[in-house]
């Protein structure tokens, strides 16, 4: 009787940890252009709840969802050019390629699809980021799309790293 009353209380115990843990919430960013268009993402925002995140829960040299559930979706209703590579406008989906020194940002044609159901054969392109040391540590993930002259700035924000790739209009 006291082991089943026991086995039921850490069940209980058990069920209530895992409905305290906040799931990843949808977040959106937009950014204009300066020909007036719009750049957009929509992902979900994991938090790092005391785990390593680069280079463990978000391995080096694996392809990455670049946040949480469902794929990252990218859209834009302008051309860009992103680090000399033309990207047509409109709906993608985002994956990086993190590594310690230097990131990969992965621009896919599928669109529509779960986060982990990549399929490498739909990239338009793989493009070079910058990579730097956030001042301070980022607790949830954030992709902030940043105005700046006319283009756009797409930063990759979490733990302390910030991933960035500049969004031109294309000409």
């Amino acid at each position: 009787m006291r082991k089943t009353i026991a086995m039921s209380v850490i069940a209980l115990l058990s069920v209530l940890a895992v409905a305290q843990q906040k799931p990843s919430p949808r977040k959106q960013a937009d950014a204009k252009l300066g020909n007036g268009k719009t750049v957009s993402v929509d992902y979900g925002s994991p938090s790092m709840r005391g785990r390593k995140i680069m280079g463990e829960l978000v391995p080096y040299g694996k392809v990455w969802r670049t946040g949480a559930n469902e794929a990252t979706k990218f859209h834009t209703d302008s051309d860009l050019t992103v680090n000399g590579t033309k990207v047509p406008a409109g709906d993608y989906t985002l994956y990086t390629l993190p590594a310690e020194g230097a990131w990969k940002l992965i621009i896919n044609k599928q669109t529509g699809q779960w986060g982990t159901e990549y399929d490498q054969s739909k990239d338009l392109a793989r493009i070079d980021m910058k990579v730097a040391k956030t001042p301070a540590p980022v607790e949830q993930m954030e992709l902030k799309l940043e105005a700046k002259g006319g283009d756009v700035v797409l930063h990759m924000l979490w733990e302390n790293t910030d991933a960035s790739v500049d969004l031109k209009a294309a000409k």
